[in-house]
């Protein structure tokens, strides 16, 4: 099938910036360029097929967004739990709860996600939820997914208990008397909550989460995505999507690898790594390297830091670099990409370490490592991440002054004004990738590119930019979102600008926002994704 675009704004990502014209064959771009040439191309059809012509009336077409970061099974999980997300107070989050609850009056266990540390004043306890919801558990993730709050009911069904030992990198929260008040961060989180969740989820209730992100990416212009943390669970249902015939973005994955305590055990997740991406290398779906997670968040104080926070805490990072080395050589040797989970500058040392450390073992050869977050990094560090050529991939959303509150307070001093700096990277020499980590926020990449291009609010655009001067140009936003974010993940030559030869992933816009006051990005709609020349959502 051959398919004829025209009269258009196309925005390509590529050498060559713009274009008014696409012609797509047999899901793939044939031309790039003016309106004349690619009709006569278009009606040279070999097979002398009809072509099918689209008229996109001055619209503005943008290649397919990549999303950097993202837990895909995640963020369909997400979207049927009560959502948290703007609830400020602890009154508004027990008020939606509670209705939850009184609508699900059969539901087995009740699920929510999005709470901000602002509103519950940093670190909740158990009889806020046990208020509203007793008879059931209540699991109730923060907006950052590394911390969940339990009401005793779940503490209970999750056998954690007052004498429940800490396993390394993680903690139940205790009181004063030593009673576990129903938070729960990081490892602890991952070993003693989610294995629980994950029995009373079935194959059924993925595959129903995988499509609602489906539904959702393609109305939102996500045209591919990198997964952050496959599980067995989680690349199943992927693999159904995939020979199914039903995926609608192009999934790469990374596979998660946990500390053991055990480097025989960890080298085993990375060979295991190496099998799947031997396994998974279809134009669909991918496994491209593995994930390590080496520190937490600055909302729960989990960031490993060089200097402590404004209450006192100097937490240690998940992964030491003795444990993560031999990780990330053997990952380095075996030709995997690796990313490292590094929101903390001491976090960011350790994880550039560890590349240094594999260079030293390996040699030459191509790389494409990975830091995810950077929220805290000192200028040197960024120097030294670009010398190394590894990827600063970062999530725009994540610095929206609306959810800053809490993350500047913990940090109390001036290192809440280098949060999240964009340009740095990119001055260095640094490859620059922008996605969304949903569910952790909002997935809609317009409105991460207008945070991207102003450091406002997306969520609350009155109130005030936070760092300015660390905005970027939209042009150069939108392509980290696309281009770059392809290249991260070795797909270059697949998707991530509208090039001949790549795949027909793009879309169209209801307006310009490049010729148009920054705002203009919160209103805009995607009217068309196009994803391997197939219309997959049209408004």
């Amino acid at each position: 099938m051959t398919a004829l675009y025209t009269n258009g704004r196309v925005f390509t990502a590529d050498a060559r910036r713009w274009a008014t014209a696409i012609v797509v064959r047999d899901g793939r771009i044939a031309y790039v360029g003016d309106d004349d040439t690619a009709r006569r191309i278009a009606g040279a059809d070999p097979a002398h097929r009809a072509v099918d012509v689209v008229d996109l009336g001055g619209a503005t077409v943008l290649p397919g967004f990549v999303d950097g970061h993202a837990h895909v099974i995640g963020t369909g999980e997400a979207a049927a739990q009560v959502d948290l997300w703007g609830a400020d107070s602890l009154d508004e989050i027990q008020r939606r709860i509670r209705a939850f609850a009184e609508a699900h009056p059969d539901a087995p266990r009740i699920r929510a996600q999005g709470w901000q540390h602002a509103a519950v004043g940093g670190r909740p306890r158990r009889e806020l939820l046990d208020a509203v919801v007793a008879d059931r558990p209540v699991y109730a993730d923060a907006y950052d997914f590394h911390s969940i709050w339990l009401n005793t009911a779940a503490l209970d069904e999750t056998g954690i208990g007052d004498d429940t030992a800490d396993p390394a990198g993680g903690m139940i929260h205790r009181d004063a008397d030593g009673r576990a008040t129903g938070l729960v961060d990081e490892t602890a989180m991952h070993l003693l909550v989610r294995p629980v969740l994950a029995g009373f989820t079935t194959a059924d209730d993925l595959d129903a989460a995988l499509a609602s992100a489906l539904r959702g990416y393609a109305a939102a212009g996500v045209t591919a995505t990198t997964d952050m943390g496959l599980d067995d669970d989680d690349l199943a249902a992927m693999v159904r999507a995939e020979r199914a015939g039903v995926l609608t973005a192009r999934i790469a994955g990374h596979w998660l690898v946990q500390p053991t305590g055990d480097e025989t055990r960890n080298l085993a997740e990375v060979a295991r790594a190496v099998e799947l991406a031997s396994a998974h290398a279809s134009e669909w779906l991918r496994v491209v390297g593995v994930k390590v997670m080496i520190d937490g968040t600055v909302d729960g104080c989990t960031a490993a830091v060089g200097h402590p926070y404004s209450d006192g805490s100097d937490p240690d990072p998940i992964w030491s670099l003795d444990e993560l080395a031999p990780v990330v050589a053997a990952a380095d040797a075996a030709g995997l990409r690796i990313a490292m989970h590094a929101i903390g500058d001491e976090a960011v040392r350790i994880a550039i370490s560890a590349v240094e450390h594999a260079i030293a073992m390996n040699g030459p050869r191509h790389r494409r490592h990975r830091i995810e977050h950077l929220e805290v990094v000192e200028r040197a560090d960024i120097d030294r991440l670009a010398a190394l050529g590894i990827t600063a991939s970062m999530q725009p959303v994540h610095a929206d002054p609306a959810i800053q509150e809490n993350w500047r307070a913990m940090l109390g001093d001036e290192r809440v004004e280098r949060g999240f700096p964009w340009p740095e990277m990119t001055d260095a020499g640094a490859p620059l990738v922008f996605g969304t980590d949903s569910p952790t926020s909002p997935y809609a990449p317009l409105p991460n590119m207008f945070v991207a291009a102003t450091r406002r609010s997306a969520l609350d655009p009155a109130l005030p930019p936070n760092v300015p001067a660390y905005a970027l140009p939209l042009v150069s936003a939108v392509e980290h979102a696309t281009r770059d974010a392809a290249w991260a993940c070795g797909a270059e030559e697949s998707y991530g600008r509208i090039a001949a030869g790549l795949h027909a992933d793009f879309i169209v816009l209801d307006r310009d926002v490049f010729g148009s006051a920054p705002d203009e990005l919160l209103g805009a709609r995607v009217i068309r994704t196009v994803v391997g020349g197939r219309t997959v959502h049209e408004a």
